[in-house]
C-alpha cells in the first residue's frame, strides 16, 4: 500500500469534471459558523451535490473565513441565497423536490431507513436552534441520525456530510451505479 500522490489524486478527479451533478441540494437553514459553512461548501463539493442554498444569516461567499474549511470548494458548488429557508424550500418543493429534514422531531425516521425521493432538498439548522419552525410543516420528512452515546447530536457540517453521503449512495443505487 502506498498513498497516491497529489497528481494522481487530480487525474482520477478530473474524470468527474464534466458528469453531471447529482440532484441533492442542500439547504443552509441560518447556520451561524463560518466554518461549518466552509465545511459544508466542501462536502458538497465531494459529493458534486447541484447546489447549496444558504439562507438567513448563513454567511455566504466570498469571505477568507468560509474558503479556510472550503478550501476552494466554495468556487465550485453552486449556490444561491434566499432571506428566509421557508421561501428556499416553498421554491423547492414547486420544483419537485422532496424535502428532509436533518431535525430531531417526534415523526423523525432513522437515516439508515429514511426513503429518499429525487430531487432531493436536505436541509439543516442552527447549531442550537435547528430548523426553522416555519420550514417544519412544509417538510416531506425528517430524519435523524442514530446517537449511542452520551450526547444527543452532532455538529451540523458533521452530520450534513453523514446525510448528503448517505442521501448519495441511495441516489447511485437507483441509477445501477456503486459508490
Amino acid at each position: 500500500m502506498r498513498k497516491k500522490s497529489l497528481e494522481e489524486q487530480l487525474r482520477e478527479q478530473a474524470r468527474y469534471a464534466d458528469r453531471p451533478r447529482h440532484p441533492i441540494v442542500g439547504v443552509l437553514d441560518n447556520i451561524r459558523s463560518v466554518y461549518n459553512v466552509g465545511a459544508i461548501f466542501r462536502t458538497a463539493d465531494a459529493v458534486r451535490l447541484q447546489e447549496l442554498v444558504l439562507c438567513g444569516m448563513t454567511a455566504r461567499p466570498p469571505r477568507p473565513d468560509i474558503r479556510k474549511t472550503a478550501l476552494g470548494a466554495e468556487e465550485t458548488v453552486p449556490w444561491r441565497y434566499f432571506e428566509s429557508a421557508e421561501e428556499a424550500v416553498r421554491v423547492l418543493k414547486k420544483q419537485g423536490f422532496q424535502i428532509a429534514l436533518l431535525e430531531q422531531t417526534d415523526e423523525s425516521v432513522d437515516l439508515w431507513e429514511a426513503r429518499f425521493d429525487f430531487p432531493l432538498a436536505l436541509v439543516v439548522g442552527h447549531e442550537w436552534h435547528g430548523v426553522s419552525e416555519e420550514v417544519l410543516p412544509l417538510a416531506d420528512l425528517a430524519v435523524s441520525i442514530p446517537m449511542f452515546g452520551a450526547k444527543t447530536s452532532l455538529n451540523v457540517s458533521v452530520a450534513f456530510g453523514i446525510a448528503a453521503y448517505a442521501a448519495l449512495q441511495r441516489w447511485l443505487a437507483k441509477q445501477g451505479q456503486s459508490s
